[in-house]
Parts: structure tokens; C-alpha cells; sequence
């Protein structure tokens, strides 16, 4: 029993949610990174291999632990391919299908050498915090884009179990911005889906990620990026970067 406890003080932090420090509204992050710690600009030349391969070599390495490796011991055991209806048992966590993100992959560069890149988005995790959906496709803020309403609209007609998913958008903060992003592709899906919460610390648990593919961003021009989270429970400010997160494109 005292080995049991202990585990249990290891693995549960003493102070959770409104009593930590960290708090109940979970950062949104990107990655690749700069490799300065306050820029949030992705540069390189789109014709230059050298020039786009610190992204994909920072892609690599970010995404490595999403790689399970069968040559270590238990490596794998308790990995459960969840979906809506089939969240994971007890002692499991939810598989990352990493070839579930079409053209973002590493044996593709991240699609950086087209000059169409991809970005990873994640939520950071917080410690037993559960997303609060919206419940109903016909009552989403009124500041959500268009296009992402009417995709919840549409994926929500076709199975309601859809409505449990942190929402994503990514969009140009300004109207030159929105005209130079061009298309943009989420993969797997818009969001993060709901069987991926609560964290609670469980053994092999990876976060949930977005890949946003850049499908014809204009180059020769730096496009500001604010890609944004929803859920009931996700406060929003963009000054404070509070439930969203801000990138800067530039493609030579």
C-alpha cells in the first residue's frame, strides 16, 4: 500500500488547476521553433535545401517521441487506438497516428522543399484539465471564422460524437494576411479530439497534435499567423497570447 501511495503522490501534483500555477487555460504552442527564443518567425528559402533543413531536422526531433520504438521493453503495451466511441480503458492512452498526417511527414520534408510547410500545433497540458465543448453546432461564438463553423456543421451532421473536439483555426491576422495564407489543410482532423483528456500523468501519454499544412502561401512576403483554440472553457486575449498562438511566414 505505502509503494502504491507513493506512486500515486509521484504521478499526481499537489496543486491542480485553479490552485496551480500554471492555472485552467492551456497554452496553445507551435512547432517547428526559431531558434531564437522570442522570435516566432519561420524563415528560409523555399529553392535552398540548406535553408529549409533546420526546420525539418527541428520537426524531426520534436516528433521523434511519436515514433514508438518496438526495441524497447513494455514499448507499446499500453497504447489503445481510441476514437469517439472507443475512448481508452483504464491504464491505456491514446495512440498518435503519425501517418495519418498525409503530406506533413518526415520522409516528405514536411512538404518545406515545396514551399508549402507544415506547422504542428499543440494544447500544453495541464494537469486533470477537461475541454468544455460546444454542445450544439447551431449555438458556436460568434467570433469562430466561417469556414470553421461551417466544417462543425458539416462533420457534426454526418456523426455528433464530432462535437467533442477543442477546435483549431489558423487564419492571416489582417486582411493582407488572410489574402497571402492561401488555402490551409488541417490533418488528422480540425482539433484535438476529446478522448485525449483529462492528462493525468499516465505512462507513455503523448499530446494530441494538429499538423496545419500551408497548401500556397504567397512568398516573398512575411504573413502574420494567429492560430487559435476553441472550447467553452478557453479564455481568448490575443494582446496576452492567451489561447492562442502567433507565427510569422516567411518564404523566400
Amino acid at each position: 500500500m505505502w509503494t502504491f501511495l507513493q506512486l500515486l503522490d509521484a504521478r499526481q501534483p499537489k496543486w491542480q488547476l485553479e490552485s496551480s500555477i500554471i492555472g485552467t487555460n492551456p497554452g496553445l504552442g507551435f512547432r517547428p521553433m526559431p531558434p531564437e527564443v522570442a522570435s516566432s518567425v519561420i524563415w528560409y528559402k523555399g529553392n535552398d535545401p540548406g535553408s529549409h533543413q533546420f526546420w525539418v531536422k527541428e520537426l524531426s526531433k520534436f516528433l521523434s517521441a511519436y515514433k514508438r520504438d518496438g526495441k524497447k521493453a513494455g514499448a507499446g503495451q499500453n497504447i489503445h487506438n481510441c476514437d469517439f466511441k472507443l475512448p481508452p480503458p483504464a491504464g491505456k492512452v491514446c495512440d498518435v497516428d503519425i501517418s495519418a498526417w498525409g503530406p506533413c511527414v518526415e520522409d516528405n520534408h514536411f512538404a518545406y522543399h515545396k514551399s508549402t510547410p507544415c506547422i504542428f500545433l499543440k494544447l500544453n497540458k495541464i494537469y486533470a484539465w477537461k475541454p468544455e465543448f460546444y454542445n450544439s453546432s447551431d449555438r458556436l461564438p460568434e467570433a469562430m471564422p466561417e469556414d470553421l463553423k461551417e466544417h462543425i456543421r458539416n462533420m457534426t451532421a454526418y456523426d455528433k460524437n464530432y462535437l467533442n473536439m477543442v477546435w483549431v483555426s489558423c487564419q492571416g491576422e489582417n486582411p493582407a494576411d488572410r489574402e497571402n495564407i492561401g488555402p490551409i489543410q488541417y490533418l488528422p482532423h480540425r482539433g484535438f479530439p476529446g478522448y485525449y483528456f483529462p492528462y493525468t500523468n499516465q505512462e507513455g501519454y503523448l499530446s494530441p497534435l494538429v499538423a496545419v499544412h500551408l497548401q500556397r502561401p504567397k512568398t516573398g512576403m512575411l504573413i502574420n499567423v494567429e492560430c487559435r483554440a476553441w472550447a467553452n472553457n478557453i479564455k481568448y486575449d490575443r494582446v496576452e497570447g492567451v489561447g492562442s498562438v502567433h507565427i510569422e511566414i516567411m518564404i523566400e
